[in-house]
């Protein structure tokens, strides 16, 4: 029950981005089940790499518990980590990540990799997916048909 609550929230930061004509993919970290930080996607507004959902979550939660550790820290995010996220999960230490929607394309929670439960490394995180998945990929799916119908 937890996990569709948070997964709103995450849901909510992703229409944030929609708003900024971002990509909507939102995230939220949740420690003792209180949310301690938000991200949405904002590669386009700030022209970076580096400013997925997952990460800008990661640098507030790290600025808020005053660690780089985020080990007791679950990620809920809309959209299946890419491989940069993923290993930046990994290097949080981060307790466990829920996913909405799948990634086919750069997913590493398990859909082209599970970068997340890499034995070789010294970190796992548990992953749950499809949390409001139907939800989320609607987010998506409707944002890029928009997206094409501005272009013709």
């Amino acid at each position: 029950m937890n996990d569709e609550i948070f997964m709103r929230a995450a849901i909510e930061e992703a229409k944030r981005a929609w708003i900024l004509d971002e990509v909507p993919i939102g995230a939220v970290i949740v420690h003792e089940d209180e949310i301690v930080a938000k991200g949405f996607n904002l590669r386009e507004s700030l022209q970076t790499t580096l400013s997925h959902a997952e990460l800008i979550a990661i640098q507030e939660a790290n600025t808020k518990t005053g660690s780089w550790r985020l080990e007791d820290c679950t990620l809920y995010v809309t959209l299946e980590p890419c491989p940069m996220c993923a290993g930046a999960i990994v290097q949080s230490r981060m307790k466990r990540v829920v996913y909405g929607a799948p990634d086919p394309k750069a997913g590493c929670a398990g859909t082209l990799m599970n970068l997340l439960d890499e034995p070789r490394f010294n970190h796992q995180v548990e992953v749950t997916k499809d949390i409001l998945k139907d939800e989320c990929a609607s987010l998506l799916k409707e944002f890029f048909r928009e997206l094409r119908n501005r272009k013709k």
